[in-house]
């Protein structure tokens, strides 16, 4: 989409990074981490007893992962970045916040 909107083809052979910076366009995989780490903040930051909450604890009875399943949670994901603390350090908006870069760029670099 950003090659039609600036009438590039591939044929040109102008990088997809030259023209996410010509057209000022936030990568999708940056966009989709930033707003999965914010989400988690926000939702561990509650204390009204949402169901949200309880679904980001829930675990299965079996305790295992299904054949087919991905290997990894994206609550895994985070406890990478932040520590296997990272509901007390979600708390804390300050550390929070810096952390989230280096949550994004793990995150696209994985992808």
């Amino acid at each position: 989409m950003e090659r039609a909107m600036l009438g590039v083809s591939l044929r040109d052979q102008i990088r997809n990074e030259e023209n996410r910076r010509r057209t000022i366009v936030t990568d999708i995989a940056q966009r989709v981490a930033k707003l999965t780490w914010q989400w988690a903040g926000h939702i561990t930051r509650r204390t009204d007893g949402r169901w949200d909450l309880k679904v980001l604890e829930w675990r299965p009875r079996t305790g295992k992962r299904s054949v087919g399943r991905l290997p990894t949670r994206w609550t895994d994901d985070i406890r990478r970045v932040a520590g296997s603390r990272w509901r007390q350090a979600a708390q804390d908006r300050v550390l929070w916040n810096s952390l989230q870069k280096t949550y994004v760029q793990q995150w696209t670099s994985i992808g």
